[in-house]
């Protein structure tokens, strides 16, 4: 997990609450502190240190990003099975007993997520997201989106350092890890059930839109054709999807996001 100041105390208390109120315990938590953060979480954080011995905290000086901070994160972690986690979501009571189950039944695949259920705080929004199932329909579904929800994540350590570990790409981490993963053969597979609730509020349908976003959601389709992810055809697809969905106006996306793209 990571957090940064801008997170709020209460939704860090009640996502590490269900963390630690699973079926499966985790034996560690790593809690990474991205850069100096409010009065509210370091007490929040303190609070919760006392309560469970098994979290495990690491700050840095300033907010180097996501993608740096999970990097960190993993070399960390003293497990080879780690679970992905948001400081703003919620794990399902079964989580990580069915992701743990999975894994160690089928030591091949090396990433095991999830379907999530999008929610707000006002009780007037709730969505399901659901994933391909089979590592056939994720390699097929991952050329053109996301194939995995990054807060469901369990994954093998080692996996995930051959594969060059998460880089600095906002808002891309887990698609780029996800990518090189998969141009490797590596082994993916989405159980079929809700995994983590997902706050949702307008800002993330803001994040994921304009120019900026666009140039930078470019960029990293390049990237996935250099590395052979996409091939021509498939990455001249890859991007004019990008470029219809960020390029919408925030009113016109967060209808696709929820209408499209959610059930």
């Amino acid at each position: 997990m990571s957090v940064y100041k801008k997170e709020k105390p209460e939704y860090l208390q009640e996502a590490m609450e269900s963390v630690f109120n699973q079926s499966l315990v985790p034996d560690e938590v790593v809690l990474m502190e991205d850069g100096p953060l409010t009065e509210g979480l370091e007490q929040a954080i303190s609070e919760l240190k006392k309560k469970h011995p098994q979290i495990v905290t690491y700050s840095f000086e300033e907010n180097v990003q996501l993608g740096r901070a999970l990097a960190k994160g993993v070399e960390l972690c003293s497990h080879e099975l780690i679970a992905r986690m948001d400081t703003d979501d919620i794990a399902v009571y079964d989580r990580f007993r069915h992701e743990y189950d999975y894994m160690t039944a089928h030591p091949t695949v090396a990433v095991c997520g999830g379907w999530m259920q999008e929610f707000n705080d006002e009780g007037t929004y709730s969505r399901r997201k659901q994933m391909p199932q089979s590592n056939e329909e994720i390699r097929r579904y991952g050329k053109y989106r996301n194939p995995v929800n990054h807060m469901t994540v369990m994954f093998r350590k080692q996996a995930v350092l051959t594969a060059g570990n998460y880089r600095h790409m906002p808002l891309l981490e887990d698609y780029d890890l996800w990518s090189r993963m998969l141009v490797r053969g590596m082994e993916f597979y989405n159980l079929p059930e809700v995994l983590v609730r997902m706050r949702n509020n307008n800002s993330v349908y803001e994040r994921r839109g304009g120019m900026a976003y666009f140039r930078q959601y470019a960029a990293f389709r390049w990237e996935q054709k250099k590395m052979g992810w996409l091939c021509g055809r498939e990455y001249l697809m890859a991007l004019l999807l990008t470029m219809g969905v960020t390029l919408q106006p925030n009113f016109v996306r967060k209808i696709i996001y929820r209408r499209m793209l959610r059930r």
